[in-house]
């Protein structure tokens, strides 16, 4: 069984940067969905979208970017305000990129729009925001408001951080995991499920990393209170961040990561095994996966956590490598004779990976580039997942009626799956699936302090802010439900030919066609280490004689010995 581990890790690492076009071939034959199947899909997709507008009480998600979405200057002026003001050190350059974001969009053209008070209120505050900030009329009155100006800008700032904050409340069920459960009681009666996770960045110093997972622990303690519903499937359940729990998470540091980071995650396991619930990794940056595959191995292998099924890990369908972690995760399974929980979520770190690429100079990408590939990935392993289920317990994360459709298609036995949702999203969908099909539905639930609020609702708003998301359309009456819910692996088959999306550059193509970008070495890559190491290999018992170039006979001292900083004797 190792050596079928061994295959599938190295099958994984040679999919790093594929050749996007070969891997989409794969994953259309994988799913093997017939014509008349993908159109029973789509077909079932845009009737869930009929539903959902049909319907009232979309989510304030959908309401927002409905109004506000990246395909209008204030959305994008909004998005880019959020992001940036979570770098902005003092507040005089807050106050300057406020006004330079707010005060030259039309902010009049929104008002009233919305079917939500509270977007309509923010519109408001923006409108008069603007107006404040732009005007420049001569006279008493532009020195009246000049004057209103000046007073203004902190007020502004403090309202619209404030207006960040409350638009976070509505994503995050809590600041503290007492208060969270005592919020999810509701939802909970009506038959979901829940999963927390701990708001916050990844550890900077090993305090940080320590704090952390003493947060992590306590969290557990708190919840195996309510875990007691004789179901790991049924009780709550937690999300874990491996780089929350160590500050040097990174191959250069493997060694470290093993001894240090690896009995965190176990005691954190272990904690969750006696409370009887489920603890799920999260996924992190592409440069991490090998990494945190070594680290779940060890973990999971670990004797003590044998006859528990709530080891779970999250599997991003946007990177080409998905499939094989999901065959690595149910081998290694299979090996330990255990079941685990896999969430299938489609990627948070998109633009991330684009601009890592491109920066590194490397030979491609390490996601799909096309929004369409991605959805094709999701579904063909979907598809894998379900035929997995002897040892897998499938967790479909997913606010896409076409997702759900094709899942629901694929799926011969409703008991053996779960469907999740994020916290203040997709409400709607999963509460016409819970009812109308009978699947159990979980609800990934943030919890943390209003400081750590921005940072995550950032992300939320990047991710389905763009115009072909589904969260954005949903409520377009302008987008038929037949487009909303179309079938991606028909866009995909028409750009075959053309992966990965000629619109964004490749890395070696940044500088435009009169200079070629300098090809780049992945460090966190183990091949490429792996190939550095080769290259040194044939130099480690040179010995180099350096002295002065002169043209004639040279004395000097005698000969010294200088060694590399890494070979150098310890004292």
């Amino acid at each position: 069984m190792t050596d079928s581990l061994d295959a599938i890790r190295a099958g994984l690492r040679a999919d790093t940067l594929p050749d996007e076009g070969a891997v989409l071939r794969r994953l259309i034959a994988g799913a093997g969905l017939m014509p008349e199947t993908r159109a029973r899909i789509a077909t079932r997709g845009a009737g869930l979208v009929a539903r959902i507008r049909g319907t009232a009480g979309p989510g304030l998600m959908e309401v927002f970017l409905a109004e506000y979405g990246l395909s209008t200057e204030e959305g994008i002026a909004l998005m880019c305000l959020a992001e940036a003001l979570l770098r902005v050190p003092d507040a005089e350059t807050m106050d300057a990129l406020i006004e330079d974001k707010i005060a030259p969009s039309d902010w009049g053209r929104h008002m009233g729009h919305s079917s939500s008070p509270l977007v309509n209120a923010s519109t408001w505050a923006l409108m008069l925001t603007g107006r404040v900030l732009d005007d420049d009329q001569p006279g008493i009155a532009g020195v009246l408001r000049g004057a209103v100006r000046r007073l203004g800008e902190p007020v502004i700032r403090t309202a619209v951080g404030r207006a960040m904050r409350e638009m976070g409340r509505q994503f995050v069920l809590g600041e503290t995991v007492e208060g969270a459960l005592r919020r999810a009681a509701g939802m909970e009666a009506k038959g979901y499920s829940y999963s927390y996770d701990m708001l916050g960045e990844a550890a900077r110093t090993d305090a940080d990393a320590r704090r952390y997972h003493a947060a992590y622990a306590a969290a557990i303690a708190t919840l195996a209170k309510a875990a007691d519903k004789g179901d790991i499937r049924l009780n709550p359940g937690i999300s874990v961040k491996l780089s929350a729990l160590h500050a040097r998470y990174e191959l250069g540091q493997r060694d470290r990561v093993m001894a240090e980071l690896a009995p965190r995650l176990l005691s954190l396991a272990q904690a969750a095994k006696a409370a009887g619930m489920g603890l799920n990794i999260d996924a992190e940056e592409a440069d991490r996966l090998d990494l945190s595959l070594d680290v779940i191995a060890a973990v999971l292998g670990d004797p003590s956590l044998a006859g528990w099924d709530g080891f779970g890990v999250v599997v991003q369908a946007y990177g080409p490598r998905a499939p094989h972690v999901l065959d690595w995760l149910h081998a290694l399974a299979g090996s330990l004779d255990r079941r685990i929980m896999v969430r299938l979520v489609k990627g948070a770190y998109w633009d991330t990976e684009i601009k890592r690429a491109q920066v590194l100079g490397l030979p491609g990408f390490p996601v799909f580039t096309r929004k369409a590939a991605t959805d094709v990935s999701y579904i063909a392993c979907a598809k894998k997942l379900l035929g997995m289920t002897g040892r897998i317990y499938p967790q479909f994360a997913t606010h896409n009626a076409h997702t759900v459709a094709a899942i629901l298609e694929m799926a011969d036995d409703r008991d053996a799956f779960e469907f999740q949702r994020l916290h203040g999203m997709g409400e709607r969908l999963h509460d016409l699936v819970l009812t109308g099909e009978g699947t159990r539905c979980r609800i990934y639930a943030p919890v943390g302090a209003h400081r750590d609020l921005l940072a995550y609702l950032v992300r939320r708003l990047l991710e389905n802010g763009a115009n072909s998301s589904f969260v954005n359309q949903v409520l377009d009456e302008g987008v038929p439900p037949e487009v909303v819910a179309g079938d991606p692996f028909e866009a995909v088959e028409g750009i075959l030919g053309e992966a990965p999306n000629p619109a964004i550059a490749h890395p070696s193509a940044i500088f435009g066609e009169g200079r070629r970008n300098a090809r780049g070495w992945d460090l966190t890559d183990p091949r490429d280490l792996a190939a550095i190491e080769a290259a040194r290999a044939p130099f480690r018992a040179t010995v180099f004689e350096a002295g002065p170039i002169l043209a004639g006979e040279t004395a000097g001292a005698e000969p010294r010995e200088a060694r590399a900083p890494p070979n150098a004797p310890r004292c």
